[in-house]
């Protein structure tokens, strides 16, 4: 499985009574194949994995394989404090028909560096699908360290990272781990052209769940070797610029969820501890709609 472009960490659409909907993810799902998303990541943290039962996890896995038929890669979110949990998800994830596991790094219980790669390891050797390791500690409270990663980085089923710190120290480090067999990728949406320019192969984003064409086009550019399509790249970064600031403007997914409810393709919906996004930042999320509709044309299906 190839790792690159645009892969968007998809939310999960629920409805009124915060039952997953499964109309409105179709919608997402044939929104990101018709933009050219390269890869969807289902049940992350922007997906609010941790507020799904494992029957909807399962569910909201194996609906999106069979829509998409083998068109893009779906990458199901796997973690918990738990290696044991998280493996349990692996299965589940495995049996759904997913191509690949990104693995957040277990939070709350802040392991050794030495514990994470028994972590993994232990992963990598159990899990029949491969490996892809995500790193958040602003989340998780747990930093897997560029050492660490490179302990792990020649495991035969561990295929990747996402990387969601915005240090460009950090992203060079990692980046001197990569090879054909293992691919960096950013996970942050302001610092992904940075890191792309610098050797990454893509980015896991949150931006491209609203602005899935231009965020697209965005990365195919960045990772062309033609100088002409770079700064087409660098052109469509800036115009990004506002939507990467008011998707931060509350915990992700509330304002990508709530962006998404004014583009007519989900409810904003979504679980305790959760709520939808505060009324003061309503115009901020609306002017920047109306200012990317020139460069990612997104009607409601």
């Amino acid at each position: 499985m190839q790792l690159h472009g645009s892969i968007c960490a998809l939310v999960t659409p629920f409805d009124a009574c915060e039952q997953l909907d499964l109309h409105a993810l179709d919608r997402l799902l044939d929104w990101h194949l018709a933009s050219g998303t390269h890869g969807l990541v289902l049940a992350g943290s922007t997906g609010e994995a941790a507020l799904l039962d494992d029957d909807e996890y399962r569910l909201l896995i194996a609906h999106s394989v069979l829509r998409m038929a083998g068109r893009m890669p779906i990458i199901a979110g796997i973690g918990s404090p738990s290696t044991r949990k998280t493996l349990d998800y692996a299965r589940i994830a495995a049996e759904a028909g997913a191509d690949a596991v990104l693995a957040v790094t277990p939070y709350y219980v802040r392991p050794t560096q030495h514990g994470l790669i028994a972590h993994y390891l232990h992963l990598a050797v159990e899990s029949v699908l491969p490996i892809i390791l995500y790193n958040v500690p602003g989340r998780t409270g747990c930093d897997l360290l560029p050492n660490t990663v490179a302990a792990l980085a020649a495991h035969p089923n561990i295929i990747g990272i996402k990387e969601a710190s915005a240090e460009p120290e950090r992203m060079a480090a990692l980046l001197m781990l990569q090879s054909a067999n293992f691919a960096v990728l950013s996970g942050d949406d302001p610092t992904a052209l940075h890191a792309m320019n610098a050797g990454a192969k893509g980015t896991i984003s949150v931006a491209a769940n609203v602005a899935p064409r231009a965020f697209a086009l965005m990365c195919e550019s960045a990772l062309s070797a033609h100088p002409a399509t770079h700064m087409a790249a660098v052109e469509l970064n800036t115009k990004l610029r506002g939507l990467y600031a008011v998707l931060g403007l509350e915990s992700n997914p509330i304002p990508a969820k709530w962006a998404l409810h004014r583009l007519g393709h989900i409810d904003a919906i979504h679980r305790l501890p959760l709520t939808p996004l505060s009324a003061q930042h309503h115009d901020a999320i609306d002017e920047c709609l109306a200012a990317l509709a020139s460069i990612d044309a997104a009607p409601a299906s």
